[in-house]
């Protein structure tokens, strides 16, 4: 399945702090802040009180647990773009591309030049997120996970955002104003995605 008309795009960025930490600014105004649990997981927590477990599952796979129980998925499109809420959202990390391109990216279209959209799965039962950590585990071995991927445009981190050189990081400012916004999506909020 590809996903057929125009996501909503919202941008983030991220903010490496002195704790070791993530403080993610969207471009809708709202922040999360991120750390990452020594089981590879990672906590978050955002300004509009939801907090849960993201878990980086095999194929791209970004399973979200909020702490009431809810769960949602996501999938890493590659060049930091992340699909959420069945390819209604995508998320593009201008982080990733010092901002400039990463708007650029945004203005352009979610699919633009970069390959078809993928949507997440909407349910996957214990069996399958079983089978794709497996999946994750074995690609982690091979070191496939690195360097291929969704589409030969490679499966990136932007999940969590751990990067090894914070120095190399360019920060701007994240837009305020967006039409979105996360009371759009209703119960479903998507929290802060990866």
């Amino acid at each position: 399945m590809v996903v057929k008309s125009n996501p909503h795009v919202l941008t983030y960025q991220d903010e490496v702090l002195a704790d070791g930490s993530l403080r993610r600014s969207f471009s809708d105004g709202r922040y999360e802040w991120r750390r990452r649990l020594p089981d590879g997981r990672v906590e978050w927590q955002d300004s509009q009180g939801y907090a849960g477990i993201d878990e980086l599952l095999g194929d791209g796979i970004i399973k979200r647990t909020f702490n009431n129980g809810q769960v949602i998925y996501a999938r890493e499109q590659g060049y930091g773009r992340t699909l959420w809420h069945g390819g209604r959202v995508l998320t593009v990390n201008q982080t990733s591309f010092s901002g400039r391109v990463g708007m650029i990216l945004a203005s352009m279209g979610a699919g633009f030049l970069l390959g078809a959209l993928v949507p997440p799965p909407e349910f996957l039962s214990p069996e399958e997120e079983e089978m794709l950590r497996q999946k994750a585990l074995q690609q982690q071995q091979t070191g496939y996970g690195s360097d291929g991927g969704i589409g030969g445009g490679g499966v990136d981190t932007d999940w969590d955002s751990s990067y090894s050189d914070d120095s190399a990081i360019q920060y701007e400012p994240v837009e305020q104003g967006s039409e979105f916004d996360s009371d759009d999506i209703g119960d479903l909020d998507v929290g802060d995605f990866g």
